[in-house]
C-alpha cells in the first residue's frame, strides 16, 4: 500500500521519502528521469547552509556530507595540481570554504564569523556539487527502502477527496492518501492542483558554462563589467559564468551555444574574450515567484514547486530541505491516524513567510548585483553595514535560516525556535530519538510531574531525563522531530505540556501509557 506519492527524485523528493520512512510510512517516488544521467546535470557548487545542516545533523547525515565535500575538494586539488602548501587561489578558497569562518554571503558581500576560540562544527556550512548532494540523499533512501519508480513522469494529478490519483505518460496511474510535489519550478502538480503561482519576471539572464577562453586572468581579475558580472571559478577547472540585466532570456531551454557565451561574456564584462571551447552549459533567471499555498486539500508542494528565486546566495536548496524536514514528520503522524488532518495547515503556516523573507532577501541580492555608479556605491555603504558586528550577525542569520521562529510571541523564547546546543552527554541522548525523527520531551528536573503530563503521547514521544549544569535554568524541553521547540519551561510546573503535546502529536493514548524514560 501506497501511503504518500512523492512526484520528484530530486533532492527534496528523496529527503521527503526518506522522512516519510522514519514517519513509518511507505511514500512512493515518481521520478521522470530514467535514473542515468539525472544526478550529474547540473553545474556549479550548492552551498548547505547553517540550518540545513543541523537539521541534516539530527538525521546523521553530516558525517557523509563531510566524507564527500573534502574528497570533492581532493579531487579539485588534484586536478589543478595542487598540494597542500600550494598558495594558488584555488586551493586558498577551497581552504577558506572548509574553514570555520565564512557563513556565506549577500550579493557577493562575504559574511565571515567572529573566530571565538569554540567548537563551531554543527555551525559549519557545506559546500558540494549538485549530484555529490543527491547522492548522499539517495545512499540514504535506498538505506531506508525507499521506492523509486523512474520514467514515471506525472502528467496529471486528481484529487479524489479519499485519495489523489496521479496518471503517468505512459498511462499508467496510482493513487495514494496524500501526494507532495517535488517537481520543480514548473511543476505539473502544481499546475494541475490550480494553486497560483504569483510573483515577477525576470530582470536578468545568468549563463553557466564549462569553457576554454583564450585569457581567463583578464576575466578574473575584475568581474563586476560595465554591462554585468563574469566569474571564473576558482574551484571548478574551466567553470565560467556570466550575468546580464537584459530582462531575461527567450528561450530559456534552448542550448546555450559557444557563440552565445562569447556574446555574452563580451558584453557583461567589456572584454574582448575569445570562447575556443564549450562543453556544457545552462541558463537562469531571476524569475520570482510563490505559491499561493502549499496545500490544497491531499496536494501539497515542497521545494521549486512551492518557491523559485535566483540561485544567487544559494538559497533555494535550503528552502527545500528545510521544507521537507518540516512536513514529513506531520504528514506522518496524520496519514498514520495519530494527528488530525489539521496538522498539515501548520506547514503553510510556518513555511510560507520563511518562503517570503528568502524571495525578499533574493530580489535584494539581484538588485546588488547589478552595474553601474549607484550600485557601487551601495555596496560600499552595505559593506560598512557588514563590519558592524550586529548587522552582521543579522546578515549571516539571515542567509542561514538560523533566525527562524515558529512561534514569535511566544511564552518562552525557545519556543519555535530550533533547539539550543546541549551539553555533549544531553545531546548524545537526545540525538538517538531525533535521528529516527521521533520526538523527544527532555526532563532536566527529575519531574514526576512533567513525565505524568506526557505519558499519553509516549507512543509518539520519546520522554528522556537528564541533568546539566549547562542547561541553567531550563526545566523541560519538547523538542519535534524537526528540531524546532514546541515547549519549554524554567520549573517543573508542566503547564502548557498537555496543550503543546495534544497540539502536535494528536490527542494523548489511554490513561496508563507507559512511560518511556531513560536515566543517567
Amino acid at each position: 500500500m501506497t501511503d504518500v506519492l512523492v512526484v520528484g527524485g530530486g533532492p527534496v523528493g528523496l529527503l521527503l521519502a526518506g522522512e516519510l520512512r522514519l514517519a513509518g510510512l511507505d511514500p512512493l517516488v515518481l521520478e521522470a528521469a530514467d535514473g542515468t544521467e539525472r544526478h550529474t546535470r547540473r553545474l556549479g557548487l550548492r552551498g548547505i547552509n547553517v540550518r540545513s545542516t543541523q537539521s541534516l545533523r539530527l538525521r546523521g547525515l553530516t558525517e557523509p556530507l563531510a566524507r564527500v565535500q573534502r574528497e570533492m575538494f581532493e579531487r579539485l586539488d588534484a586536478e589543478r595540481g595542487h598540494d597542500s602548501a600550494d598558495p594558488a587561489p584555488g586551493h586558498r578558497l577551497g581552504r577558506q570554504l572548509r574553514s570555520s569562518k565564512v557563513r556565506g554571503h549577500f550579493g557577493g558581500l562575504m559574511l565571515f564569523e567572529e573566530d571565538t576560540g569554540e567548537d563551531v562544527s554543527p555551525r559549519r556550512p557545506h559546500l558540494l556539487k549538485p549530484h555529490l548532494f543527491e547522492q548522499v540523499l539517495l545512499e540514504r533512501a535506498s538505506e531506508l527502502r525507499v521506492r523509486i519508480w523512474h520514467d514515471s513522469e506525472v502528467v496529471d494529478v486528481i484529487d479524489e477527496g479519499e485519495a489523489v490519483l496521479a496518471v503517468l505518460a505512459d498511462g499508467r496511474t496510482v493513487r495514494a492518501p496524500y501526494l507532495v510535489g517535488c517537481d520543480g519550478g514548473r511543476s505539473t502538480v502544481r499546475k494541475r492542483t490550480g494553486i497560483l503561482f504569483p510573483g515577477t519576471e525576470p530582470t536578468m539572464t545568468g549563463r553557466v558554462a564549462v569553457a576554454e577562453v583564450a585569457d581567463p586572468d583578464a576575466l578574473a581579475s575584475n568581474p563586476r563589467g560595465p554591462g554585468g558580472m563574469v566569474t571564473v571559478s576558482p574551484l571548478l577547472p574551466g567553470e565560467i559564468s556570466t550575468m546580464e540585466f537584459d530582462g531575461g532570456p527567450g528561450d530559456r531551454t534552448a542550448p546555450v551555444t559557444l557563440e552565445e557565451m562569447q556574446a555574452s561574456i563580451r558584453r557583461a564584462s567589456g572584454v574582448n574574450a575569445t570562447v575556443t571551447n564549450l562543453t556544457a552549459a545552462s541558463r537562469y533567471t531571476d524569475n520570482t515567484r510563490q505559491a499561493a499555498t502549499y496545500r490544497q486539500g491531499r496536494v501539497l508542494l515542497a521545494g521549486d514547486a512551492a518557491h523559485v528565486h535566483s540561485p544567487i546566495g544559494g538559497q533555494g536548496l535550503n528552502l527545500g530541505v528545510q521544507d521537507a524536514i518540516n512536513l514529513g514528520w506531520k504528514l506522518g503522524l496524520v496519514v498514520r491516524g495519530l494527528a488530525p488532518e489539521s496538522l498539515l495547515d501548520t506547514y503553510t503556516a510556518e513555511r510560507h513567510p520563511i518562503g517570503e523573507r528568502v524571495l525578499r532577501n533574493s530580489r535584494a541580492q539581484v538588485a546588488l548585483m547589478r552595474p553601474g555608479p549607484q550600485v557601487e556605491a551601495l555596496r560600499e555603504v552595505l559593506a560598512e553595514v557588514l563590519a558592524i558586528p550586529a548587522a552582521k550577525r543579522h546578515f549571516i542569520a539571515m542567509v542561514n535560516s538560523t533566525d527562524i521562529d515558529y512561534a514569535p510571541g511566544s511564552t518562552h523564547p525557545l519556543v519555535g525556535r530550533f533547539v539550543p546546543d546541549l551539553d555533549p552527554d544531553i545531546w548524545n541522548l537526545v540525538a538517538v530519538p531525533l535521528r529516527q525523527s521521533r520526538a523527544v520531551l527532555l526532563d532536566l528536573a527529575d519531574s514526576a510531574e512533567i513525565r505524568s503530563a506526557a505519558a499519553g503521547h509516549s507512543d509518539r514521544v520519546q520522554i528522556i531525563t537528564a541533568s546539566s549544569a549547562s542547561c541553567g535554568e531550563l526545566a523541560g524541553l519538547l523538542i519535534r522531530p524537526d528540531g524546532y521547540v514546541a515547549w519549554a519551561c524554567a520549573t517543573a510546573d508542566p503547564e502548557g505540556l498537555p496543550d503543546a503535546l495534544t497540539s502536535w502529536f494528536g490527542v494523548p493514548a489511554e490513561a496508563g501509557a507507559s512511560t518511556a524514560a531513560a536515566h543517567r
